[in-house]
């Protein structure tokens, strides 16, 4: 089966495709919507998920994490997993849909962000900003902003990065935190000059936090706060 498989994913390859993922840190060619349409063909198989996860090959390792079952992974075998994601999707992945519904995951998010690998640090800080929006009770959101203005601007680029997030969500959920993080953000100007897209947000976080809070303000009030302006 595991060889059936692979041979499918070979099929998939996409030079162009391969190409752009390149540009991400990304070793494969296999378009993701084809991906994720082998992985609903394939529907859960927990054993083959683990027999592609060690076939060590990027496509195969993010199928394996479609058709995997995330509640049954131990700690151990997450901890491994995640020192072997070599690539940022592979990562990215692992942690948002297996770790997050696993029973380990707080125990996990607390080992990660002290870990001395910058890498490892970014999924503990990605499972914190996850809290931070989804279950804030019991943590210590200012100290987490002690941290991040303390390390953030000389972090490596992917816990820069999830650092960053960690920010941005304080200061988007957290009214009593917003203009701190806003601060910090302006003081430590991470992402201030990143390229983004016309209609995307920047990452610069008094920009993301600002944005969004503006979203979350009914349609006719912000067009009430806009005539009042005007005036």
């Amino acid at each position: 089966m595991v060889g059936e498989v692979m041979a499918e994913l070979a099929e998939l390859e996409d030079p162009k495709t391969r190409e752009v993922n390149e540009k991400h840190g990304d070793d494969h060619g296999v378009n993701l919507s084809k991906l994720r349409a082998l992985a609903k063909r394939l529907k859960t198989q927990h054993e083959l998920a683990c027999q592609l996860w060690e076939a060590d090959d990027t496509a195969a390792r993010l199928l394996a994490i479609l058709i995997s079952r995330p509640k049954v992974f131990e700690r151990d075998e997450l901890d491994v997993m995640l020192r072997e994601a070599r690539t940022p999707k592979v990562h990215d992945w692992l942690v948002s849909y297996v770790v997050k519904k696993n029973p380990h995951c707080e125990a996990l998010r607390l080992a990660w962000s002290a870990d001395p690998d910058p890498v490892v640090a970014s999924a503990g800080w990605a499972l914190t900003t996850d809290r931070v929006t989804k279950k804030p009770g019991g943590l210590d959101l200012a100290g987490l902003l002690d941290v991040i203005e303390a390390e953030m601007k000389d972090a490596p680029d992917r816990l820069q990065w999830a650092m960053n997030h960690c920010l941005a969500q304080i200061g988007i959920e957290h009214a009593e935190y917003r203009a701190r993080a806003i601060d910090i953000g302006e003081r430590l100007e991470v992402l201030k000059g990143y390229p983004t897209s016309p209609g995307c947000t920047s990452p610069f976080a008094p920009i993301w936090i600002t944005e969004m809070v503006r979203r979350q303000v009914p349609a006719d009030t912000r067009r009430g706060h806009r005539v009042s302006t005007a005036l």
